[in-house]
């Protein structure tokens, strides 16, 4: 028996035979070729089934998952109309003479060369999807059939390096039981997938899975993030009684849904959701959502050639604000850093998209995008409540000329003669740490403030959330953090406008006292993760949370807070 760790990404127990997943790396060795243009086309053939891949994958997508999903699928399928991906193999094929698969490495070495070099550790990583995508190509060129296709799966556990967005989809589709990989980290795009595929799984096992082989049984634990190999009989008794209480915890959740959310000493708390698509409004209904608390709507920009125009815009965004009859806040497109899409492609490639012309930069230096978009949400706000949110707000200038623009589009919908909430609320996400630090001056300027926890984390700790190497430096309880945090929820208390979190760490029960200590009142998260959130809050006393934070926030060494919040938990 062997116990191994990571990161916990999926709730729930499962336990099955392992299958560990290497056909995605097919040995790669050169021919020489004697009809050159039967090799190219042959290449271009099997561009052709990857793409068809996966498109079939995306079309299997769960409607409740998040939009982060088929926006990484869609970025997949974007690299394969990209010429280094798609067209240069071909060009080395007939230089060398040499058979597609042998071209396919050669440009995908040298494509290595090219992110090696670079300063910025975000766009260093993004290699790893590269070689997702031309592993899913080789594989094709190999001769081999579509994962979906695998009858074998049903039940297993597989254990991989990493999984691509679409291969997760498509294992999810064959039934697997949990996923474990050695790459990712607690809010990597892996996670993301499994917390949307609702499956056990453990990301970040390091090099770890090597000590599974095909066939062994196995012990998943999703929430602690521990792989048990080759357990004794008592041991999967044991886990399959967790794996029942965790059961009959969620159908106790489930009874929480028409309870109220308040504090035991009467303190009531709004518990939003966060939706990507307008199909997903059933999924906050579902849980009785106070309201949607962001909305974002650049995956309405996602998989297409051309951006939507105002029109499309306004029905979905009037369809989510009728269908849900509650409170929702429309954020305007965060295209940029790791959202990309075709229809809002950069004019030049960003040296580092994370922190160049995304968000409301973009939108400023793109009218003809964002006024079509100011007047669909403005029009929608005249069918229900509507708040307007502005993303990665960083300086006065740049939300003043938004500020502006909203005022002008508001002048020519009067003169057009349509309907829309003239009183409608504007905020701005605090997710920079200039924001959080002089949250007080946009508070003065705006109607209300959410902060976006994701962003403001790794910006502030200087670390790619999504890079294996630095990953485990990311920590919502950094004490620099939780002072940007306490000090933007505090900017908001003095200016009497609502402050709101709409990050992970909103939807995440481990820090909901913590964040209740703080003064937070407004959570907003994946609606999954809604009823447990609402089941800490209902246990607890917020008044004497107050004093308990206070304590807290006092302390500097990592792992002081990471106990107190625990013992707050107890």
């Amino acid at each position: 028996m062997l116990a191994l760790h990571g990161f916990g990404v999926g709730n729930g127990i499962a336990i099955g035979r392992a299958l560990v997943l290497r056909k995605f790396q097919p040995a790669i060795e050169r021919r020489d070729v004697d009809d050159i243009e039967a090799e190219v086309e042959r290449f271009k053939i099997a561009i052709a089934n990857t793409r068809a891949e996966l498109r079939r994958a995306r079309g299997k997508i769960p409607a409740h998952s998040p939009g982060e999903v088929a926006g990484l699928v869609d970025a997949h399928l974007m690299m394969l109309e990209d010429a280094s991906v798609a067209v240069a193999p071909e060009q080395i094929i007939r230089d060398e003479q040499c058979n597609a698969e042998w071209a396919l490495k050669i440009q995908n070495d040298k494509l290595g060369e090219v992110f090696a070099q670079m300063n910025d550790a975000y766009l260093r990583s993004k290699k790893s999807d590269v070689d997702q995508v031309i592993n899913r190509v080789q594989w094709q060129l190999a001769g081999g059939e579509d994962s979906d296709n695998d009858d074998a799966l049903e039940g297993r556990i597989l254990f991989a390096n990493d999984l691509a967005p679409a291969d997760a989809v498509l294992l999810k589709s064959q039934r697997i039981a949990a996923f474990a990989t050695n790459l990712g980290g607690p809010i990597s795009h892996t996670a993301i997938l499994a917390r949307s595929l609702r499956i056990p799984a453990i990301v970040g096992l390091h090099g770890a899975a090597r000590f599974v082989n095909n066939g062994e049984r196995v012990i998943i634990d999703g929430s602690s993030g521990i792989v048990i190999i080759d357990p004794d009989d008592r041991l999967v008794e044991e886990y399959q009684n967790r794996r029942l209480q965790g059961w009959r915890k969620l159908r106790e959740l489930a009874a929480l849904k028409d309870e109220r959310t308040q504090t035991r000493d009467g303190h009531e708390i709004a518990l939003l959701a966060n939706i990507e698509l307008p199909n997903e409004v059933g999924s906050a209904r579902k849980v009785k959502a106070a309201g949607v608390g962001l909305f974002r709507t650049e995956y309405l920009f996602m998989n297409r050639e051309e951006a939507p125009g105002e029109e499309e815009q306004y029905a979905a965004y009037r369809h989510v604000v009728e269908s849900l009859g509650r409170p929702v806040t429309i954020r305007t497109i965060d295209i940029g850093s790791d959202k990309q899409s075709a229809a809002v492609a950069p004019t030049t490639v960003a040296t580092n998209p994370a922190l160049g012309l995304r968000a409301i930069r973009l939108c400023l230096s793109e009218p003809g995008l964002f006024r079509p978009q100011l007047r669909a949400i403005l029009r929608a706000s005249a069918h229900g409540p509507v708040d307007m949110m502005i993303p990665m707000v960083s300086s006065l200038d740049e939300l003043d000329r938004t500020l502006d623009l909203i005022r002008e589009v508001k002048r020519e919908l009067r003169r057009e003669q349509h309907n829309f909430d003239d009183q409608i609320r504007i905020g701005g996400m605090v997710e920079v740490p200039a924001a959080a630090i002089s949250a007080d001056m946009f508070a003065n300027r705006l109607d209300f403030l959410s902060i976006g926890t994701n962003d403001l984390i790794q910006y502030t700790l200087a670390i790619d959330r999504v890079d294996d190497d630095v990953n485990y430096l990311y920590d919502p309880l950094h004490p620099a953090v939780l002072r940007l945090i306490k000090n933007t929820i505090d900017a908001g208390t003095r200016a009497g406008i609502p402050v709101s979190m709409c990050g992970e760490m909103a939807g995440d029960a481990t820090y909901t006292r913590l964040l209740l200590g703080m003064n937070l009142k407004l959570f907003s998260m994946d609606p999954l993760r809604l009823l447990s959130v609402k089941s800490m809050i209902r246990n607890s006393d917020y008044e004497k949370l107050r004093e308990q934070a206070d304590d807290i926030l006092s302390l500097n060494e990592p792992g002081e807070l990471h106990d107190a919040v625990d013992r707050l938990n107890e």
